[in-house]
């Protein structure tokens, strides 16, 4: 570092600090921070810069970790851990609602504290714990998780999504839905972390090393390249008992629903379905229609 860096450095914190940083996407250029070009090139390639947009008349960058450790005077051995790459702190009950499965549940916790990303698909007919696991994780993960519906995600929202929010953990359900483009867009999030778009004389690379928990109904779906970079766990029907029990807990935890309200609305499921939503959705509409009407609007009718 020359001499002289530290106060640059500092300059480009308070312009990031008093600026809204989701209007520069693309990176802030040297006419925002009044640095010269050639200098900023420099603590690039010394890694206290980040280059995140380049064509032939723009080039952005962002202050990188490193960067803002050498203004705090922080060892530069601890400078390069991001927000990204430090240990989340996972809940003790995390997965407590959820019955059975234990092995997917280590698994998990597992991949969720791994120094790098190792990704999991769970996969199975539905009415079983999948989206359990991906609520649980939602839930743990905060802002740090993003949850996506693969029937409704698009390449521009699933690049801009990831650009803004730099998610550590990207959770996607009907994983069997998504379309070609998407299915291109998230092999390149998953190979290295990179978010790699291009056009002609113009390109956006962003490095995020994101971790990737999906669920699917039907594996037959995907792509051998997606299937490979997945760990694949397949999740099979609850027995009777335990499928009450998931009942009972879900509504209780994730609805606040009474313990006695949870238990009638189970012992009145009991043999109708085997899906948890099911449950989920007579909760919510019990208070005004009742249990027993709630489950004959919305469930007798279409089993029949």
């Amino acid at each position: 570092m020359k001499d002289g860096d530290i106060e640059l450095l500092s300059e480009i914190v308070r312009f990031e600090a008093g600026n809204d940083m989701s209007e520069f996407l693309m990176g802030w250029c040297w006419r925002h921070v009044r640095i010269w070009p050639a200098t900023l090139s420099r603590l690039f390639k010394d890694g206290y810069l980040e280059n995140v947009f380049h064509s032939h008349s723009y080039t952005g960058y962002r202050l990188s970790e490193l960067g803002k450790a050498a203004v705090a005077g922080e060892p530069g051995d601890d400078a390069g851990e991001t927000l990204q790459d430090q240990e989340p702190a996972l809940p003790g009950d995390l997965f407590g609602d959820i019955i059975g499965h234990d092995d997917i549940k280590e698994l998990l916790k597992a991949c969720l504290l791994a120094e790098k990303p190792v990704h999991v698909l769970m996969t199975g007919p539905p009415a079983l714990a999948k989206t359990l696991f991906l609520w649980d994780i939602e839930k743990a993960g905060g802002e740090k998780a993003v949850w996506l519906v693969g029937s409704a995600t698009s390449k521009a929202g699933l690049w801009d999504l990831v650009a803004e929010r730099k998610p550590r953990f990207l959770l996607i359900d009907e994983m069997d839905k998504m379309n070609v483009a998407d299915t291109a867009a998230l092999l390149s999030m998953m190979e290295g972390g990179r978010l790699v778009r291009a056009k002609r004389g113009r390109e956006l690379d962003l490095k995020n090393p994101i971790r990737v928990v999906a669920a699917t109904n039907r594996i037959d779906k995907l792509t051998i390249e997606l299937k490979s970079r997945f760990a694949i766990r397949r999740l099979y029907a609850y027995s009777r008992a335990d499928f009450l029990t998931v009942v009972k807990g879900v509504l209780v935890r994730r609805e606040s629903a009474s313990p006695e309200l949870a238990e009638e609305i189970a012992a009145r499921l009991d043999g109708v379905t085997q899906d948890v939503r099911d449950a989920i959705r007579v909760a919510r509409l019990a208070p005004q229609l009742g249990v027993e009407k709630a489950i004959r609007l919305l469930i007798s009718e279409a089993k029949n």
